[in-house]
């Protein structure tokens, strides 16, 4: 019996700080105009990032899993700022 990867982030829950994001796009532009293949839309295990059909990338935070993917293939041009959320927000893991 095999378990798809969105049955086990749907046991996670996820408490939103509202009006304060922990990760947000520098400069919505640069993705739109510079960056040829944003890795953050493929490689997010959660699915927050998304590309749009003008080729501009947006972001939800909602149900981040916290592990920092984004901020390290944003590499070429260092557009996403990140940080752990405040305590008491972000992802609370089931198990663990």
């Amino acid at each position: 019996m095999s378990i798809k990867v969105e049955e086990k982030l749907f046991e996670n829950r996820y408490r939103v700080d509202e009006g304060r994001a922990h990760i947000f796009i520098k400069e919505p532009d640069v993705c739109r105009d510079k960056c040829e293949t944003p890795s953050c839309t493929w490689t997010c295990p959660a699915g927050c990032y998304t590309l749009g059909e003008d080729h501009s990338v947006t972001l939800s935070t909602d149900g981040c899993l916290e592990c920092g993917t984004c901020r390290l293939l944003c590499n070429e041009h260092f557009n996403v700022d990140w940080s752990y959320p405040r305590g008491g927000y972000g992802v609370l893991y089931k198990f663990g």
